[in-house]
Formats: C-alpha cells, structure tokens, sequence
C-alpha cells in the first residue's frame, strides 16, 4: 500500500462512504458554505510574501493554491448545472497545473479568488439546498476517468477538497 505524504495530503485522500444520508450531505453543503469565510479570516492582514512559499516541497505556493480553489469550485458548480439540466452530460476537464501557472492563477491578487470563491460558493450551496431527494443521483461523465460521478459523491469530493487545500494554506501561515 502506498505511504501518503502528510504534507501533500494533510487529511488524507477523499474516500466515498457506501451511503450518503441527506444528514451527511447537510455536512458536506455546511462545508462548502464556511469556506469562503474562513479563507477571508485566515488570510485577512497575511504578508503577502507568504503567499509566495509551497505547501511542501515541488508544491504550488498559497497563492496558486487559493486561486486553484477558485477554478475548480466553479468548473464544479458549472458541472453540478449540467448533471441537473442534462442526461450525464461529458464534462469538459481542464490542466489545472497549466491553469496555476497562468498570470491570472500565478500573479493575481488573492483577494479577486477569496471574493470569487465567496460568490460561486453562495450560488452553489443555494442550488444544493433547493435540490430534490431524485436530484442527488444524477450524473456527469468525465472522459479522462471514464467514469461518471453521482452529484452526492461529487459534493463529498468537493467538500473533502475545502479542508484540503484550507490546510495546504494553514499550513504554508503557521
């Protein structure tokens, strides 16, 4: 069995339990919800040259990793829209390390990604609050895994990849 490394994986890799009560995915939209607030709050004063240093070794430094937070909660919350408006439609995947090292992910302030992040993640958790029992089941289809995702595994991911990357940035403050 493979050893994971501590710092690349703080909480350890996201593992779907067999059932997902609506009382789990309750925790999981809270989750989500106190991400914005909580980044606001850690990184409120931070000296910006903190933001330059890697996680861990060969990792993004905090800024690319905040700003990861913002491309992928709304490349996520775009794919929930099309698994409820869509028979398990083919996302479309993207080179997150290709989008980290664009200026916008690299060099931008982190400021424009907390209030992005605060604003996705208000739209995201009001959709998942108004969705129907039936809703939770649908699927989107992502052609590089060749598999398709129920929306309440991909709401686990997602809420397992809030406290990842918060402890990736806590971690690169502390």
């Amino acid at each position: 069995m493979e050893e994971l490394n501590p710092l690349q994986y703080p909480i350890g890799k996201f593992s779907a339990p067999e059932i997902i009560t609506p009382e789990l995915r309750a925790e999981w939209i809270g989750i989500i919800s106190d991400l914005p607030g909580q980044l606001a709050d850690l990184l409120a004063n931070v000296d910006e040259s903190l933001l330059e240093t890697p996680y861990r070794p060969g990792g993004w430094s905090a800024r690319k990793v905040i700003h990861h937070l913002f491309d992928s909660h709304i490349n996520s919350y775009i794919r929930f829209k099309m698994a409820l408006t869509e028979d398990n439609p083919t996302i479309k995947p993207y080179d997150e390390n290709t989008w980290a090292e664009m200026p916008d992910g690299n060099e931008a302030p982190i400021q424009w990604s907390i209030e992005g992040i605060k604003y996705i993640h208000l739209r995201w958790v009001y959709l998942m609050k108004t969705m129907q029992e039936s809703d939770w089941s649908k699927t989107y289809f992502h052609p590089e895994r060749g598999i398709s995702y129920r929306l309440d595994r991909v709401l686990g991911i997602y809420a397992w990849h809030c406290v990842h990357h918060l402890k990736h940035v806590e971690s690169v403050l502390n």
